[in-house]
């Protein structure tokens, strides 16, 4: 990775931490929002388990794939939520509904193909994430590699639907598989220069 390049990633995403604003956003996920926000007043650097659905949804993806889609969503696109890295994996937070929706989206987009876009976990009602610590970071006590990417800033942070988590996805699968409509050579075929034929 060049030098430019990284400083434009650490420009583009605040690894510092969690605004007093986030971490209201993220507590109001779980039953008991103020126990929440007590226990980080105590303890910054404890992840927590908070349930998905109602606030939020979170699509996991393979740390380098997933690294790939937000290069997209940044690049490209509209940019991202929160992201989070947890234990080799990247997890995009995205609008309530996006685990319902997603899968059968990636499903009709790939129909027919090769599988380009590798297993994304989707992370919907009735299942729950770990949460990195507001203030943690790699090594401060927090589990190996639970940190923020793309710590949320406000009480309403913008959140990614199905259809722009599809549309990095197929980006993200399309810039690592290269795509020709031509079948690939025969080794042992003859080839011709017709350029210069009359």
């Amino acid at each position: 990775m060049s030098s430019t390049r990284e400083e434009t990633v650490s420009d583009r995403f605040d690894v510092s931490g969690v605004t007093p604003d986030g971490a209201a956003w993220l507590a109001s996920a779980g039953a008991y929002p103020r126990s929440t926000l007590a226990l980080w007043d105590e303890r910054p650097d404890a992840p927590v388990v908070l349930p998905c659905g109602t606030v939020f949804d979170v699509v996991g993806a393979p740390a380098i794939f997933g690294r790939r889609m937000l290069d997209r969503l940044w690049d490209e696109g509209p940019g991202s939520g929160p992201v989070a890295a947890f234990r080799g994996r990247m997890l995009l937070f995205a609008a309530p509904g996006t685990a319902q929706r997603l899968p059968a989206l990636l499903h009709w987009e790939e129909f027919g193909r090769t599988k380009a876009i590798p297993p994304l976990l989707c992370h919907g009602t009735g299942d729950a994430v770990t949460v990195p610590a507001p203030m943690g970071a790699a090594g401060s006590g927090t589990p190996s590699g639970c940190r923020w990417l793309v710590a949320p800033d406000t009480r309403h942070p913008w959140l990614p639907g199905p259809e722009v988590l599809l549309w990095a996805a197929v980006r993200a699968a399309r810039a690592a598989v290269r795509i020709s409509i031509f079948p690939p050579a025969e080794q042992d075929a003859k080839v011709y220069d017709v350029s210069r034929r009359r």
